[in-house]
């Protein structure tokens, strides 16, 4: 797919969270508009939009409009089981950022958009990001080796481990470490794996966790 295709007809799920590219999102569903997309996802293999909710709810109202981020992730679903009758739950993957260029309600209060799917991320430049990417890397090591001991079966990240990927790791620290929503959803935007690693590292260094 490249950058410049326009996705039309994106189904689009507004979130108090923020979706990273190859981030895992489990999801339960059972509100009838989310139960039809993700059985639509499935049966197309299509995948369907995650956005931090701008304002609004999770769970439409009438009175209160769910607005989204403008830019968001592509979500494909991975895994999926009834849990009980009229709920579902699913495991999606990010795939993709994409920038909204619009969006509409659907009578079922579905959130539909036209999406336009964004680059990858501009590589490390410089001999002082990769230091700084060297560090990242080595927190997030000892992250997932700590999670693997106490509680395999609660690891946050799907393998393969690409601790040698800038945007990789950058992505993965900026879903685990404690930062508020807002500044969350300003790291994924970021179309430079460098400048990630540069915040995520300096967040840490702030904190004493490097």
């Amino acid at each position: 797919m490249s950058s410049s295709t326009v996705l039309a007809d994106v189904p689009l799920f507004p979130l108090h969270t923020v979706l990273f590219p190859d981030g895992l999102l489990p999801l339960k569903i059972f509100e009838a508009r989310y139960l039809d997309m993700a059985r639509d996802c499935l049966r197309e293999k299509t995948p369907f939009g995650v956005c931090l909710l701008k304002s609004g709810a999770e769970v439409a109202r009438e009175e209160e409009p769910s607005v989204p981020e403008s830019i968001g992730c592509l979500a494909e679903i991975e895994e999926c089981d009834v849990e009980a009758f009229g709920m579902l739950l699913i495991r999606a993957r990010g795939t993709r950022r994409f920038r909204l260029l619009s969006h509409r309600v659907e009578s079922s209060g579905l959130l539909v958009g036209m999406a336009e799917p964004l680059g990858e991320d501009r590589p490390l430049e410089g001999n002082e990001q990769l230091a700084r990417f060297g560090a990242c890397a080595e927190v997030l090591e000892r992250i997932i080796a700590t999670i693997r001991e106490r509680d395999p079966e609660s690891l946050p990240f799907a393998e393969p481990f690409r601790l040698d990927d800038p945007s990789w790791v950058s992505n993965r620290l900026a879903e685990v470490l404690p930062i508020a929503l807002r500044a969350r959803q300003k790291l994924m935007e970021l179309q430079d794996a460098g400048a990630r690693i540069d915040v995520v590292h300096h967040y840490m260094q702030q904190h004493q966790l490097l």
